[in-house]
C-alpha cells in the first residue's frame, strides 16, 4: 500500500471517483455531481481556496487500485479569527482497514504539521462551513441535500489513529402535521404586539443580490459566537448562493426586519437529494431531463440557516420565521423538513426543535487531535 499525493488529473480522477466503489451497494449513499465535487477543489472556480490551501492524498494498493482519500486543510481565515493553529482533515473516504485510513490521517497530519499547524479537526468539505462531521446515527435513510453520509465503521478507523470527540451535530426531522400550530400562533401575536415593527417577509428574486448581501450580513454577525464559525468572505457567499439560485424557493427564504433593518434569517432548500440519488454523479442531456421532470416531485427540505443578530435575540422573532416557514412548505408539497444541524449544546435551538414538533434523528460527529 502506497500514500500518494495528488499531483495530475489520473489521481484527481481516483480521488474524485473512489466513493463510487465504496458505497456501489449503498442504497442510501446519494453521489455528488462530478462536475460540482471538481469545482468544489478547484483553487480557480472555489474563493474558498484564495484564503487556504490544501494537500490531496491518496492510498493505492499493490495494484494501484485507489482505497482510500482525504485531503489536509489550511484556512487562514480560521486561523486568524480564532488565533490558534488549527487545521483540517476532509474528504475522508477508506475502505475498512485500519493501516490505510492510519497512512492517510498521518500524511494529512504530516502535511498540516510542516505548516505550523498543531491541532487537527475533521472532516470538513473543506471548511466548517460547508458539509461537516461523520455520520454517527441515523444510517437506515439518505442524507438530506449538503449533509454528509459515510458507513459505522469510519468512526472505529477515526479514533484508532488518534481522535477523540470534539463535538456532536444534531439533525431533526419535522412534520407539519406535529407542529405546534395554535401554541405558536400566540406566540407570534404576542411577539407582534411587543415589537410592532417587526415584520416577516420572503426574499424578492429580482433583488437577489442585494437580499443576498443583508443574509451575508446577518449570517456574521448571527453565528459569530458558534464553536468552528469562521466568517464567510462576500466572495464565497456570492459564489455559493449563485450555485443555489436557480434551485432555491423564494418562499422558503424569509428575512425578518425591524425598521427595515435586517435582524433574522431563515433559509430553507428543497432536499434536491431526492433527485441527485438517481442520477449517479452525471448532468448530460438526459439527466438534465431527468432533474427538470423530477425536482417538482420533491415532497421534503432541509432548513439550513436560522439565526438572529445577536442585538435582537430572546424577542421570538425566531417563532415569526417558524410559523411562516410552516405555512409556506405545504404551498409546494412538502410537509417534512430537516432542520439540520445544531450544534448539541446549542440548548435553544434545540429546545426550539423540539417544541416545532422535531425529533432528532441523525447525529454527526467532528473529531480532533493534537499532532
Amino acid at each position: 500500500m502506497e500514500i500518494k499525493k495528488v499531483e495530475n488529473k489520473k489521481d484527481l480522477s481516483a480521488f474524485v471517483k473512489l466513493p463510487w466503489k465504496l458505497y456501489k451497494n449503498d442504497k442510501n449513499w446519494v453521489p455528488p455531481l462530478v462536475g460540482e465535487f471538481k469545482a468544489l477543489l478547484d483553487e480557480k472556480k472555489n474563493p474558498f481556496w484564495e484564503h487556504s490551501a490544501k494537500k490531496l492524498f491518496i492510498a493505492c494498493d499493490e495494484s494501484n487500485n485507489c482505497v482510500g482519500r482525504v485531503a489536509a486543510i489550511v484556512d487562514r481565515n480560521f486561523l486568524e479569527f480564532h488565533g490558534e493553529q488549527t487545521g483540517f482533515f476532509g474528504f475522508f473516504e477508506c475502505i475498512d482497514d485500519l493501516s490505510v485510513a492510519k497512512e492517510l490521517l498521518s500524511a494529512a497530519e504530516m502535511w498540516l504539521k510542516e505548516k505550523g499547524i498543531t491541532k487537527i479537526i475533521g472532516p470538513t468539505a473543506p471548511s466548517t462551513n460547508d458539509e461537516m462531521g461523520l455520520l454517527a446515527q441515523g444510517y437506515n435513510s439518505p442524507p438530506y441535500l449538503m449533509m454528509p453520509y459515510n458507513p459505522p465503521y469510519y468512526h472505529e478507523l477515526v479514533i484508532a489513529a488518534g481522535f477523540t470527540k470534539a463535538k456532536d451535530l444534531l439533525a431533526y426531522i419535522m412534520e407539519e402535521k406535529d407542529a405546534p400550530k395554535e401554541r405558536l400562533g400566540k406566540i407570534v401575536k404576542l411577539v407582534e404586539k411587543k415589537e410592532p415593527f417587526l415584520k416577516v417577509r420572503t426574499i424578492n428574486p429580482k433583488n437577489y443580490n442585494s437580499e443576498i448581501s443583508k443574509i451575508h450580513q446577518i449570517y456574521n454577525n448571527a453565528w459569530e459566537k458558534n464553536w468552528g464559525f469562521v466568517p464567510w468572505t462576500q466572495k464565497e457567499f456570492f459564489a455559493q448562493c449563485a450555485k443555489l439560485k436557480s434551485l432555491i424557493l423564494a418562499d422558503f427564504i424569509l428575512i425578518a426586519e425591524i425598521k427595515d433593518l435586517p435582524v433574522g434569517v431563515l433559509v430553507g432548500v428543497p432536499n434536491y437529494n431526492e433527485v441527485l440519488i438517481k442520477l449517479n454523479g452525471r448532468l448530460g442531456p438526459v439527466e438534465i431531463l431527468k432533474f427538470l421532470y423530477l425536482k417538482n416531485k420533491i415532497k421534503t427540505a432541509r432548513v439550513m440557516i436560522m439565526g438572529v443578530v445577536k442585538e435582537h435575540r430572546n424577542k421570538g422573532i425566531e417563532a415569526l420565521m417558524y410559523s411562516e416557514i410552516i405555512k409556506n412548505g405545504p404551498k409546494h408539497g412538502m410537509l417534512t423538513a430537516e432542520f439540520s444541524w445544531v450544534l448539541e449544546d446549542n440548548t435553544l435551538m434545540c429546545r426550539a426543535a423540539e417544541m416545532l414538533g422535531g425529533k432528532q434523528y441523525k447525529k454527526y460527529t467532528v473529531y480532533e487531535k493534537n499532532i
